[in-house]
């Protein structure tokens, strides 16, 4: 049983250092990478789609060599964890396969996380440099407009910053605006710097500094809370990871425990290989709902 794991994982790697030396410079990744793209453009959400290319632009996506090496870490991770449950080559691959198959979804999640902290640093740009320009102008539409010429935004917060400068024009209120801009970011900061701004247009309050100074330190306090999460978070995350890797090999303390020939005799029992077919899958169930909640609501408040 051990000379056909062994086996099979060499087999594994030469396959893929043969794939990786003979591929001629991009060719080979390029031709992944084609497919790849054709199949997620023709099933992938639009919304999914604009994150996605959102991240490319700002240089986090994985590249083809990346996911294929993921990929490739994936299939063995799956196939040795699986065989050493099981015995069975078959059985293996299946596995492999849907280890393989679960990495959409995973960059899915990292994608809607990477875009989630990036709207939020861009909404506290927003938020933050909207109540500087204030208290040199005066007027919100032209605190607007210095914010989106400054070239501190990016889209596609700086698209809908201009959306409200046009909307502030063409009804001579700032009133659609700021509906407009709290309803696309729903965030408390957003809501409470408009409700402040509306405010102050529609009583004409004068001595306005202090308002404005408390909002500006309470972004601050705020976006410092954001980011101190995000640290736990991602502690907490590797050690996660961790613990759920770990409770794959349970099954060496079984053996250990019971005895190879003991286990193997076991394994003949269907009821016994179900049982452990729900236990893999119980634990990978786990970590997937693990990933979800990692990666969702990230930079939220």
């Amino acid at each position: 049983m051990s000379t056909i794991l062994v086996f099979v994982i060499i087999a594994a790697i030469m396959i893929f250092v043969i794939i990786y030396r003979n591929a001629s410079g991009e060719n080979l990744y390029k031709y992944v990478a084609e497919n790849t793209t054709f199949i997620y453009d023709k099933f992938a959400p639009y919304t999914y789609k604009s994150i996605r290319e959102k991240v490319k632009d700002l240089g986090q996506d994985y590249t083809i060599h990346q996911y294929i090496m993921q990929a490739v870490g994936f299939a063995i991770g799956a196939a040795v964890i699986s065989y050493l449950y099981f015995y069975s080559l078959i059985i293996s691959i299946i596995y492999a396969v849907a280890a393989v198959s679960v990495i959409p979804y995973l960059n899915y999640l990292r994608c809607k996380r990477l875009y989630s902290e990036f709207i939020f640093e861009q909404i506290q740009v927003y938020t933050s440099n909207t109540i500087m320009e204030f208290a040199t102008t005066q007027s919100f539409v032209k605190s607007l407009e210095g914010v989106y010429n400054s070239g501190v935004l990016e889209d596609p917060v700086k698209t809908d910053v201009k959306v409200m400068i046009d909307m502030a024009y063409e009804n001579g209120t700032i009133d659609q605006s700021l509906s407009f801009m709290s309803t696309k970011y729903d965030f408390y900061m957003v809501k409470n710097m408009h409700q402040l701004f509306l405010q102050i247009t529609n009583e004409g309050a004068k001595d306005t500094a202090e308002s404005l100074e408390n909002m500006s330190q309470d972004i601050d306090n705020l976006v410092e809370n954001v980011y101190r999460d995000r640290l736990d978070r991602a502690a907490f995350h590797k050690k996660f990871l961790q613990f759920g890797i770990i409770l794959y090999f349970m099954c060496m303390l079984l053996q250990f425990m019971l005895g190879a020939e003991k286990y193997e005799n076991l394994l003949e029992l269907w009821y016994v290989k179900l049982l452990i077919h729900i236990i893999l899958i119980v634990n990978s169930y786990f970590l997937l709902k693990g990933e979800k909640y990692y990666n969702e609501n990230v930079g939220a408040e």
